[in-house]
């Protein structure tokens, strides 16, 4: 993590950005948000509870949040980096809608990650609109 602070300072930001330092601890409590209400809805599915279909914005959701790292600071892409964040924010409002009829607390618990990752696709499109 420290590295990938290092590489965000780098950057041209606007002055309404985060420090570096508090993506780690934003990100920690998002993960346990995450993987409990994930496991959730993989394990309704599993035991034949959720038909396969509901699971498909969650798998896809983590595919596309896992690539972000890579892409922005891996490839350092910010181009990429701004189409994958709009593809997460995208899966977690397709997880709420196809989850809020089975289980509205997995709905519930994606509102702060739902907050956080609308802000962070308009800081990733606004650094990336910066430093074209």
């Amino acid at each position: 993590m420290v590295e990938y602070a290092l590489q965000y300072q780098e950057y041209i930001k606007p002055f309404w950005a985060p420090p570096a330092w508090l993506f780690s601890p934003v990100w920690l409590v998002l993960y346990a948000i995450i993987f409990i209400s994930f496991a959730a809805v993989f394990y309704k599915v599993y035991k034949g509870k959720l038909k396969n279909r509901v699971s498909v914005p969650f798998f896809l959701n983590i595919i596309f949040n896992i690539a972000f790292v890579n892409i922005q600071f891996g490839f350092k892409n910010n181009i990429l980096a701004a189409i994958d964040i709009l593809l997460v924010l995208g899966t977690i409002i397709w997880m709420i809608v196809i989850i809020w009829p089975k289980i509205r607390w997995v709905a519930y618990a994606q509102i702060p990650y739902l907050l956080w990752v609308a802000f962070a696709t308009i800081l990733q499109l606004t650094i990336t609109y910066l430093n074209w």
